[in-house]
């Protein structure tokens, strides 16, 4: 659907105050009701641009929030060249996570959205998007003698992947980050050959 200025504004304004809402202390059953209230807009608003209702809404912040995984990262994710470029990177996926605390918007978000078709292929295709910028970052380093040419760079980029979503499940458990702390840093050190 082609849509004005004023149009694609609304539809954002929509999509982003689902996610907010998504992302509060309780948004178990969530109604385009609530998302109605929240967001200022009238049902036939929300009709026009989803039409499909509920489910298209909720797809289109699992985009949302999956592009916010990686917008949040850069531009560190994308230059993982030098160590100093890793430090950095695990500086801001440390501040990320500590400035949301237990409210994890993707893990929220699944949780409403786990059986909304689709949803799961944008959570695959985040996961894969991410893998690649670290495993990436990893063979720049093997190239440039930084990194040993032996290690399985894919391999290691999954271990950073499940590490970093193992550390937010505990933080979202417990309110600690030290578990995320500690995944990132042997991982590193595991590429520095430590």
């Amino acid at each position: 659907m082609a849509l004005t200025a004023k149009g694609r504004a609304t539809r954002q304004r929509i999509i982003e105050g689902a996610a907010a809402y998504l992302r509060s202390d309780d948004p178990a059953g969530v109604t385009l009701d609530d998302i109605r209230a929240i967001t200022g807009t009238s049902k036939s608003q929300i009709f026009h641009y989803f039409p499909d209702g509920k489910a298209e809404l909720l797809l289109a912040v699992a985009r949302y929030e999956a592009d916010r995984v990686i917008d949040d990262q850069q531009p560190h994710l994308g230059a993982l060249s030098s160590w100093a470029a890793w430090k950095r990177w695990r500086d801001s996926v440390v501040a990320r996570y500590r400035a949301q605390g237990r409210s994890c918007p993707l893990g929220a978000l699944m949780g409403q959205v786990g059986t909304t078709p689709g949803a799961a292929d944008v959570v695959t295709a985040l996961l894969a998007q991410w893998q690649a910028h670290i495993r990436r970052g990893i063979t720049d380093m093997q190239a440039a003698g930084l990194v040993r040419g032996g290690l399985d760079a894919d391999c290691v980029a999954s271990a950073f992947i499940a590490g970093i979503q193992g550390g937010v499940q505990v933080l979202r458990s417990t309110g600690g980050i030290e578990h995320l702390e500690a995944t990132l840093d042997t991982l590193i050190d595991h590429l520095r050959g430590a």
